[in-house]
């Protein structure tokens, strides 16, 4: 065990990229995630690393198209706007099935929009931002230390599927200071990088494209991507729960709201009120069985997000049906409290919905 150091969440993003050896870095600035690269650019010349202040957000994430081709650990960073800038090589790196990660330190919209923290790119990230049939591997983590624990991990399912692997945090994530111990986990058991572009003196050479102009073999191309998500869909759900065991009213939430849920419940025990979480690590996978077989003795559920309700549509999905599924929302930069959602909570349960 390390010892603890207090650090930034930007920042534990940026040192757990280094640690898991990430020495290519491209990207653009953005608020609230400009720490990122202000950290990038002092970091990475002092472990043989490339950094690299991009004229766009369009040029910075082809750059890591380039970068992933030739086999390199590379990450971009931004926030909202800047990640939409980004979903054409999204979308072209999904297609040429390249390793990278991708961050999204979320702030509100639609548009420019504001600077405080929001979940509003739910869909963007899970639901395909870009063009065509593909899936990123989505985590969100809900602390600074799984900000940094889950982007080591991240680097490691890029490589071990080939797939862009997304972080989404937000702005309270991502600017908030908690103390966390740096490490680095054994390495994980990844396959070799044999169709890397790194010169072809001795083995026929790598060609890395997302174009197929002949039909049938881009089909061919999306039933093999399909195969390989629904093996991720069954290796690499990710959840964690909170007094659901007894639970009557079951909240589900993710990243920051799942803070303010978990001292909502705490609240709610006080009072007698049997509430618990369902917290959704990997938003894709979603852990679509988890939460209907976390929920089978519940009365109701409770989604709270910082949207105007995005993941709830994957809460119904899970639920099927079999019971109500309640939402309670804040959005464009605002954060709802441990007191509203614990009111939201004694609203449902007294009107027995």
């Amino acid at each position: 065990m390390g010892e603890k150091v207090l650090m930034k969440g930007n920042e534990a993003i940026a040192e757990a990229a280094i640690l898991a050896g990430c020495r290519h870095f491209f990207g653009y600035p953005i608020t609230p995630q400009n720490e990122i690269p202000e950290y990038m650019s002092r970091r990475m010349p002092e472990v043989g690393g490339v950094f690299l202040q991009a004229e766009s957000e369009v040029a910075g994430s082809n750059m890591v198209y380039g970068a992933a081709c030739a086999g390199a650990r590379v990450m971009t960073t931004s926030s909202s706007p800047g990640i939409s800038l980004m979903q054409e090589a999204v979308s072209y790196m999904a297609g040429a099935e390249l390793p990278c990660v991708l961050v999204n330190i979320v702030r509100g919209g639609p548009g420019l929009g504001g600077i405080q923290g929001s979940q509003a790119d739910y869909f963007q990230a899970t639901k395909g931002g870009g063009h065509g049939d593909y899936k990123l591997i989505v985590l969100a983590p809900a602390s600074v230390q799984e900000l940094m624990d889950l982007t080591i991990t991240a680097f490691d399912l890029a490589d071990m599927y080939r797939n862009p692997v997304m972080i989404m945090g937000d702005a309270i994530l991502g600017q908030m200071m908690e103390p966390v111990i740096p490490g680095r986990r054994e390495k994980a058991d990844l396959p070799p990088k044999t169709w890397a572009t790194v010169g072809a003196k001795m083995r026929p050479k790598n060609v890395i494209t997302s174009l197929s102009l002949d039909p049938a073999k881009l089909e061919q191309h999306n039933f093999n991507l399909g195969k390989k998500y629904r093996r991720i869909a069954d290796e690499q759900v990710r959840y964690k729960t909170y007094m659901a065991d007894d639970a009557e009213t079951l909240l589900v939430a993710y990243g920051t709201c799942a803070r303010i849920a978990q001292a909502a419940i705490d609240m709610a025990r006080e009072r007698g009120l049997r509430v618990g979480l369902f917290r959704p690590i990997s938003l894709w996978p979603f852990p679509y069985d988890a939460l209907q077989q976390t929920a089978e003795e519940s009365l109701r559920v409770l989604t709270v997000e910082m949207s105007l309700g995005q993941m709830v549509e994957d809460v119904r999905l899970a639920i099927l049906g079999t019971k109500p599924v309640h939402f309670h929302g804040r959005t464009g930069g605002m954060t709802p409290t441990p007191r509203e959602v614990l009111d939201e909570i004694e609203r449902i349960v007294e009107e027995g919905i």
